[in-house]
């Protein structure tokens, strides 16, 4: 009488997580954290914009074309967007194509952590120090220009959400489509200069010609800039404005999912 044989176990592909996956996210961080230069665009400079600006007198004074409001009112939230453009445009992309171009990712592909992590630790690492640049504009502009703190906070934080998962899609988008560092570098500048003028660093989206202003809306950071001001007065964001940052965050997220190479 035969019996049969048992059948083979089934091996399991490791599952990354664990001491593995907090190595990474340490490993992440602690070069993170060695980039002065990254954290000063990030961290530093928008609010450095924003005192210089705060420093014009007349940015200082109410101007009843603005609705008694000043210059500067209007300046705080687009610092804060400034942030997450220099976290999300010029900081992550260049870093994981870097990761990809030398190697890296590919390597990791063999191993219980997976590149996936890496991606992970990027996306939290720069995510993170796009809300610790919102606070500080936030608490510098309050204590050096007096400038109000947002009365709708609900509005203000659900706002400052979406436009983070937007900038962090963004970020994503543009790590995926760039096959090196020198083409996410220049791409990145293309694209960091037009989400400059569409977040209002030049000319206040509350102060462009109603054409211009409504097609600036349409785009994330413009869509944002609008939302974050309604906020600061105190009313709920409009729901369009919401509506454009999701729907711009779920595409974005979508094509980075679809498009990024490991290798």
């Amino acid at each position: 009488m035969t019996t049969a044989a048992p059948a083979p176990a089934r091996t399991r592909r490791p599952v990354p997580g664990g001491p593995a996956l907090a190595a990474v996210f340490k490993a992440e961080g602690r070069l993170f954290l060695r980039e002065p230069g990254s954290l000063f665009w990030i961290l530093g400079f928008p609010t450095t914009l924003m005192v210089i600006l705060g420093l014009i007198p007349s940015f200082r004074e109410a101007d009843p074309g603005l609705g008694g409001r000043r210059v500067i009112d209007l300046y705080v939230p687009i610092a804060v967007l400034l942030g997450m453009i220099m976290a999300s445009i010029q900081a992550m992309p260049p870093v994981l194509t870097s990761y990809r171009e030398r190697g890296i990712l590919r390597r990791l592909s063999t191993t219980p952590v997976r590149p996936l992590a890496i991606l992970g630790a990027q996306i939290a690492l720069h995510g993170a120090a796009m809300i610790v640049s919102a606070l500080i504009t936030i608490t510098v502009g309050k204590l050096a220009f007096g400038v109000a703190l947002p009365f709708s906070q609900p509005g203000y934080v659900l706002s400052m959400l979406l436009m983070t998962a937007c900038a962090l899609a963004l970020g994503a988008t543009l790590s995926a489509i760039a096959a090196t560092t020198k083409a996410a570098t220049a791409i990145g500048s293309v694209v960091f200069l037009l989400m400059m003028f569409t977040s209002g660093v030049w000319l206040p989206v509350q102060t462009m010609p109603d054409l211009l202003q409504t097609i600036v809306t349409l785009t994330p950071f413009g869509a944002a800039s609008q939302a974050l001001d309604h906020a600061m007065l105190g009313s709920w964001p409009e729901w369009r404005h919401l509506g454009i940052m999701a729907l711009w965050a779920a595409g974005l997220t979508g094509a980075a999912a679809r498009w990024f190479r490991w290798e």
